[in-house]
């Protein structure tokens, strides 16, 4: 497969940004610190963090909580 290549004379047009208005921001508080898990709320609060940084450093963040979730899940699967 090959990459696209620039048009003459410049570079690909600008993406288009995302819409305007709020941003959504983390979910609301629900559970109690029984029903809760710590491992969890880190990776939901490390998410919402994100959205400050540039794009190009958001997907290190989205991967980092994408593996903490999904080894959470396994270890409550294991129980």
């Amino acid at each position: 497969m090959t990459r696209p290549v620039p048009p003459p004379g410049g570079s690909f047009p600008a993406r288009p940004g995302p819409p305007a208005g709020a941003r959504p921001g983390p979910p609301p508080e629900f559970g109690d610190d029984e029903t809760r898990h710590p491992a969890v709320d880190a990776a939901v609060q490390s998410l919402a963090n994100a959205a400050t940084l540039a794009p190009a450093d958001q997907i290190a963040q989205y991967e980092a909580a994408y593996e903490t979730l999904r080894e959470t899940l396994a270890t409550i699967d294991q129980t």
